[in-house]
Parts: C-alpha cells; structure tokens; sequence
C-alpha cells in the first residue's frame, strides 16, 4: 500500500482528480459549466462551484485567492514548495462540448522544473479534465493502484484524467505519461520562456486530446481543476488564472463536387 508521506507530484495529480467523487456531506452538486472567476468580486472566497482540494496533511498546499489583475478578476496562485488545487465537478459529454478555452499567465518558469522525470514533475500552471469510465476493463495492475489511492484517500479516482501544463523544455503537444498510472497523460500545451509575464489564451480540444493520449473514446467528463505546484523542486512561483468555457465545436462544411 502507498504510504502518505511518500506521495509524489504525479500521486497528488492523482489525487486532485479523484476528488471529482466527493463525501455527499461536502454539498458539491456537478454543474453543467465552469462558473466564470471574473463574475466574482476579488477577496478570499472562491465562486460557487469551486473548491480548494488539500492533497495531502504531509503537503504545504498552494494558496488561491480571487485577485484584481489588470481589469479582470482573476484566481492568483503563490506556491512555495506546495502542492494543492482547486476543482469543479461538472457532468458533461466531450462529444457535445469538446471545446476547453481557458487564460494563464505565468510570472516565471520553475528553473529545475522536468515533467518527464517523477522527482521534478512540477509545473507554474496545470489545467486537468477528469472522465469517467469503467474501471472493471482496466488491468489489475491499474485497479490495484486505484484501490490503494482509496484506501489512502478515501476518495475513488476518476476512470482517466488529461493534464495540460507549461513545460520548461518538452515540446508543444508532447504526451507524457505519469509515473504511477497509465491513467493520467500529461500533455504539454505550452512550453519555454517566451510567453511568460503575459496572458496567453488556450484552446483544446479533449475529445481529441484524450483519443491521442489514451487510445480510446472518452466518457463523461466530472470534473476540471486547475493546480500549481512546486512541491518536487522546492521552488517559488506565481501565476494567475482566468476564464474557463467548454463549448460546442463548430460544424463541419462539406464540399459537394459534382460529376
């Protein structure tokens, strides 16, 4: 069995997702869409539907506060060798809103920051969507691992989650798998220096993101969550998050060419 004070990055990604299956004491109902940051005013509380998620007692967790940053409210994140997140459960079908639009602004990059090596698997900014699924197809391997982290946490991991990160080195568009479980893809949707200290704008498809990275269709999507972590590295960084929308993709056009 996984022993708590051992968790890695890549198990507390795990466990930030599986907070997506919450106690029914917590109140958290599943919504249909991300509730907007910006229609909040700036101060400690978080807007409905969102959610602080600590990782782990043995983890310093990472603060979020809803800021006013350059005319909009936004949620700033200050690490400082922490790890923790936020998530909003959701009840979506992929197929019908494929379409994840979000805002990041990264301050700085985490100098000794590697996703593709567990003991310095951090990132400045990370964007997860987790979907559901049947876990009784999985190897027994994955449903041992699923059944420890349950055990550990008292929360059930979802079936399969897509992190979006910024990398330092790794290319754009880059899958890396997590250490751990074969249920969780990394996929790299921006990385280096040059668009760090302004606001970039991303856009993913995760229905096609998630057939890329796990070879299959994907189910219901229950949650998204965003996280920035520095707890591997020891670092210190902060970022800033804004807007998030899942939206219909745009029809297809056809071209009839006739004989």
């Amino acid at each position: 069995m996984l022993e708590a004070r051992k968790i890695s990055a890549g198990v507390a990604l795990t466990l930030l997702a599986g907070c997506a299956s919450l106690p029914p004491s917590s109140g958290t109902v599943a919504l249909p869409h991300i509730t907007s940051f910006s229609a909040s005013p700036p101060g400690v509380g978080l807007p409905a539907g969102w959610q602080p998620w600590t990782l782990s007692k043995f983890k310093t967790p990472t603060q979020y506060q809803l800021v006013s940053h350059e005319g909009r409210t936004v949620v700033k994140a200050s690490a400082r060798a922490s790890a923790s997140g936020l998530l909003h459960p959701l009840n979506l079908d992929p197929r019908e809103f494929p379409l994840l639009s979000w805002r990041w602004k990264v301050t700085a990059l985490i100098a000794t920051a590697d996703n593709t090596r567990r003991e310095r698997e951090d990132s400045p900014v990370r964007v997860l969507v987790s979907f559901d699924g049947d876990t009784d197809k999985l190897p027994l391997g994955e449903r041992m691992f699923f059944d420890n982290v349950r055990l550990l946490t008292g929360q059930r991991m979802p079936y399969a989650t897509l992190v979006y990160i910024w990398e330092n080195r790794a290319p754009r568009e880059t899958v890396i798998p997590n250490a751990h479980t074969s249920r969780i893809r990394m996929i790299v949707a921006e990385s280096g220096r040059d668009k760090v200290g302004a606001w970039h704008e991303v856009t993913r498809n995760v229905h096609d993101d998630f057939r890329r990275a796990f070879g299959e269709e994907p189910g219901t999507i229950i949650a998204v969550g965003i996280m920035t972590d520095t707890d591997n590295t020891g670092g210190n960084v902060d970022a800033y998050y804004g807007d998030m929308q899942f939206r219909r993709a745009a029809p297809r056009s056809f071209i009839y060419v006739s004989d």
